[in-house]
């Protein structure tokens, strides 16, 4: 066995002249409420047949997403999760939704399906 600890700062070597590591890409910013355009829907896909209520179309930093959706399944009283910037609340949940977003500054609009 070899004591050897992989090297976990993610510096790249090469011994290619050419070769270039990518910088950084800019840090994102999440756009005010305001400007936010939030698409609220009802899917029943691959779910077994329970329903679950989307938000989606938040632009923004994967922290500030989270955030709001602790802030929705909290509102509604339901659980819930982020994934793929989306925010899933467990349940038809819409016209709660809807109606915490309006009155919290966000612009949205409610689809049937």
């Amino acid at each position: 066995m070899s004591k050897k600890k992989a090297d976990s700062n993610g510096i790249v070597y090469s011994t290619d002249p050419s070769f270039r590591q990518e910088e950084e890409a800019p840090a994102e910013f999440t756009l005010p409420s305001k400007q936010q355009k939030l698409r609220i829907r009802l899917d029943t896909r691959q779910r077994a047949g329970k329903a679950v209520t989307l938000i989606q179309g938040f632009i923004g930093k994967k922290e500030d997403l989270e955030d709001l959706g602790k802030k929705l399944k909290t509102h509604c009283g339901t659980g819930g999760s982020v994934k793929d910037g989306e925010i899933i609340v467990q349940g038809d949940q819409r016209d709660k939704i809807l109606q915490w977003l309006l009155n919290n500054g966000y612009s949205a609009s409610k689809k049937a399906g």
